[in-house]
């Protein structure tokens, strides 16, 4: 279990302002940064309205943002957040295969809001996981399969070989995969899971359909709502105050998983905004 001031989740301008500033300020700071190329900063090849970086590609100002905020001291985590709990005066966050305690938490998960299987939110719990070093342990010697959007799905099927008696690997996106992989690569495009009577979960495909013991689904980001229970939203975004304060104490969110206008530059100054008001509110507990 790691220990810091603040937990930043996200990997974009928010999310490395915020990490910046809550440095200035003093503050310990943990960015949980899930690694992946499918945003659309990641993407762009010019940005022109970014003021003092003009005609730079998105992937050279992410680098450039991250860089100077690990310069400045933030601790980079590349894995994906995926349960935040109050516990007492302190945030247990799962980020990875780590726990990690903070004082305060800062969203910053962009606007990307995952679309959910029919069926997947209900079993979720009951034979569907979206976390397989939590969960495997209950399906050694099981048939399982993995549904996986993005290659950090790749790892958690490898980890899931070690345990279950068959691991059937389905994309929900394309993705780079292993060459000899110890799964089973399976054809068909997910469609829906429900119950089947004997217990197990039924995962219906473009190709048909077929039973397992457990379901695993590995996504690159978590709907905000899922991420941390309780959190207020404004239809899909997050709701904030001026001090980028959410409905939750000592929780802030910032850049787009905010709402509009989705840009650059308000992203990063939410984000100093959030770090300022985490830092207050830390040093006056």
């Amino acid at each position: 279990m790691s220990n810091c001031d603040l937990l930043i989740i996200g990997s974009g301008p928010a999310a490395w302002s915020c990490a910046l500033t809550a440095r200035q300020r003093g503050l310990n700071v943990i960015v949980a940064a899930a690694q992946s190329d499918s945003g659309w900063l990641q993407r762009a090849e010019r940005i022109d309205n970014y003021p003092g970086m003009p005609q730079v590609s998105g992937r050279e100002l992410l680098r450039v943002f991250r860089q100077q905020a690990e310069n400045a001291g933030a601790q980079v985590i590349p894995a994906l957040a995926r349960q935040v709990s109050p516990l007492g005066g302190s945030f247990m966050t799962l980020v990875g295969n780590d726990v990690i305690e903070s004082q305060a938490v800062v969203l910053a998960t962009g606007a990307a809001r995952p679309r959910l299987l029919p069926g997947e939110e209900e079993l979720l719990g009951q034979g569907v996981s979206w976390c397989g070093t939590c969960d495997g342990m209950f399906y050694r010697g099981r048939e399982v399969a993995v549904l996986s959007a993005w290659h950090g799905g790749v790892e958690e099927a490898v980890f899931l070989s070690g345990l279950a008696s068959r691991v059937d690997y389905y994309t929900l996106s394309p993705h780079h995969q292993m060459d000899e992989p110890p799964y089973v690569c399976c054809e068909g495009r997910p469609q829906a899971l429900s119950a089947a009577e004997d217990g197990r979960i039924t995962l219906s495909t473009d190709k048909g359909g077929r039973a397992y013991d457990g379901v695993f689904i590995f996504r690159p980001a978590v709907a905000p709502d899922s991420l941390v229970p309780g959190l207020e939203l404004e239809g899909p975004f997050i709701r904030v105050d001026r001090r980028m304060g959410t409905n939750l104490p000592r929780v802030y969110a910032c850049g787009d998983c905010t709402g509009h206008p989705l840009q650059i530059a308000k992203a990063a100054g939410e984000g100093n905004i959030a770090a300022i008001s985490a830092a207050e509110d830390i040093q006056n507990t």
